[in-house]
């Protein structure tokens, strides 16, 4: 049993690629300059976050809005148990 797990593991080494990551080096081994960065900043980040919670926020009102009128959830008056 031990032979034949040895065997499967040594032919698992054999069978897998031999991978070369390039994204930091050339194919002789140099450093690659830096990528160039684009500036926008918070800009940016703000661009990017308001529209998002926008779109959200207008997808699920909508959303509330079909599940109550088709009666799939209505929150019931019996469910507020905090008024004694």
């Amino acid at each position: 049993m031990k032979t034949k797990i040895s065997s499967f593991l040594k032919m698992a080494r054999i069978m897998r690629p031999y991978y070369v990551r390039t994204a930091t080096t050339s194919s002789t081994g140099a450093l690659l300059p830096e990528p160039q960065k684009i500036p926008f900043g918070l800009v940016g980040i703000i661009f990017t976050v308001v529209p998002g919670l926008l779109i959200g926020a207008t997808i699920s009102k909508y959303m509330a809005n079909f599940l109550e009128e088709n009666e799939l959830f209505v929150p019931s008056d019996d469910d507020d148990d905090d008024d004694d």
